[in-house]
């Protein structure tokens, strides 16, 4: 199954950032050279509708009305990823997703999906180190029937040993298609593996191929029992929704679950690293690829917005430094790039990667993928250069919100790795951001004692080059 593009993400910025910027320019937005009003008067805030509400059982609830069509978002966020699973289980929190479409005692096998499709609707899921999301995206007139379909699967899922068996040997699939098979996701994994030694985000998403491959019927059924409760769940629904009845119908269909014990919650906590860590990676490969990754806070610490301009300074488009430096004027790289998540429950990574030209080195692109770390410690960003990486990251914030897809995901995943509340301070936040501030962080977090650094060191093979990595960490 295909990796999930995260909403906000670097791909739809190129394309959409340009009509956005157009956009912006006409509200007022801070061009370079153009003062204007607070984002908040310019635009005003898309979530300041949102109902919020909690059950009698402990299901979190967030309703949007937004009535531009007749179309809705429904979605269930569970407070379960790879991040809950152990020692020997892992890849119990996806396995876990594919087996929630195997039916129920009143929904069988495969009719699920076939009657959300049957009504010109869509429904998917997708599991991450945090959480595991279930949607359905429609016309509003089903959303009753989706609440009644999703509120059956959270308590009344039905799996016999042969269901479980054959997609135990899909997930393995996956993972062989996804990762042993491609050496640069290969490499990343490892990277993950080195950098974290004792939180449980050192494990893939999918899970290791020999975990997954033990895993039993029972040990599903314990682990869906734990964390599918009301309870553990958040419920979020976008779109021309009358608020008053939808949260009748919530309360009629979820809440009338039962409220369930409440599931444990991860403790460990990374320890401070103190000394740069190196991994080779030898795999069959046309050429070889650099990784390396620097612990950062997440969401929740003040200096999270500075990072995130921080990797669109690195990459954000053909202008950004590295594209410039590595791949148009030294001619040194393919591709690069950085990477960084901040919506996540525990601190996170700061990624930055290439992958040499042919007759290029790995230490050459290394060393000019330092370089530019270096230039971000000496140097403040210049003040054009700064405005355009707000620009782009506002940008992409208010395109996103136009999809209720979008903007339901964004209140589920910020509601279950934190509260919901942040997405309403990412714009005003990054607007505030310092040169001053960007340079600071680049000399606190992108320093060697904090680095883990992965090298993909090619072996020759006559097998055709797969397709290459894309930074994200949602698997579907």
């Amino acid at each position: 199954m295909p990796f999930l593009i995260r909403p906000t993400e670097r791909s739809a910025r190129l394309t959409l950032c340009f009509f956005l910027i157009l956009s912006l320019m006409a509200a007022g937005w801070p061009i370079p050279g153009r003062t204007a009003e607070a984002p908040s008067q310019a635009l005003g805030d898309p979530f300041a509708g949102v109902v919020d509400t909690t059950l009698d059982n402990g299901m979190r609830v967030l309703l949007l009305k937004e009535p531009r069509a007749p179309l809705v978002t429904h979605q269930v966020w569970y407070r379960v990823g790879s991040r809950f699973e152990t020692v020997g289980k892992t890849g119990l929190s996806h396995l876990t997703e594919h087996l929630m479409f195997k039916g129920t005692e009143k929904y069988g096998p495969k009719v699920f999906s076939r009657l959300v499709q049957k009504s010109g609707g869509n429904d998917n899921a997708f599991t991450s180190r945090d959480y595991t999301a279930y949607f359905q995206t429609g016309p509003a007139s089903e959303l009753r029937r989706w609440m009644e379909m999703e509120a059956d699967r959270m308590r009344g899922l039905k799996v016999t040993e042969e269901a479980f068996a054959t997609e135990q040997k899909v997930v393995l699939e996956e993972r062989r298609l996804r990762t042993e098979d491609d050496p640069v996701s290969f490499l990343v994994e490892e990277v993950y593996a080195a950098a974290y030694k004792a939180h449980p985000y050192q494990w893939p998403i999918i899970g290791w191929y020999d975990d997954i491959k033990s895993l039993t019927l029972p040990d599903f059924q314990q682990y869906y029992q734990t964390y599918y409760q009301p309870n553990n769940a958040t419920l979020v629904v976008v779109g021309d929704i009358d608020l008053e009845a939808t949260l009748k119908d919530i309360r009629e269909v979820y809440g009338a679950l039962p409220k369930g014990p409440q599931p444990p919650q991860p403790t460990a906590r990374e320890p401070r690293q103190y000394g740069e860590r190196r991994v080779w990676v030898q795999r069959e490969a046309q050429l070889p690829y650099v990784v390396m990754v620097h612990h950062v806070p997440n969401w929740q610490h003040p200096d999270c917005f500075a990072l995130e301009l921080l990797a669109r300074v690195l990459s954000q488009g053909r202008s950004s430094r590295l594209y410039q430096k590595l791949i148009y004027t030294d001619r040194l790289a393919l591709e690069a790039g950085a990477d960084y998540d901040l919506d996540t429950a525990d601190p996170s990574l700061f990624m930055l990667y290439a992958q040499p030209l042919p007759g290029k080195t790995s230490e050459k692109v290394e060393a000019a993928l330092i370089a530019e770390i270096r230039r971000l410690q000496q140097e403040e960003v210049g003040a054009r250069e700064l405005a355009k990486v707000k620009n782009q990251a506002t940008a992409a914030y208010y395109q996103a919100m136009d999809s209720l897809f979008f903007r339901g995901m964004l209140l589920g995943r910020l509601e279950t790795v934190a509260r919901w509340t942040l997405a309403r301070e990412f714009v005003p936040k990054i607007q505030a951001v310092s040169a001053a501030d960007l340079k600071r962080v680049a000399g606190q977090y992108l320093v060697p004692t904090n680095r883990t650094v992965g090298i993909l060191v090619p072996l020759k093979t006559d097998k055709p080059r797969r397709e290459g990595f894309r930074p994200g960490h949602e698997i579907q």
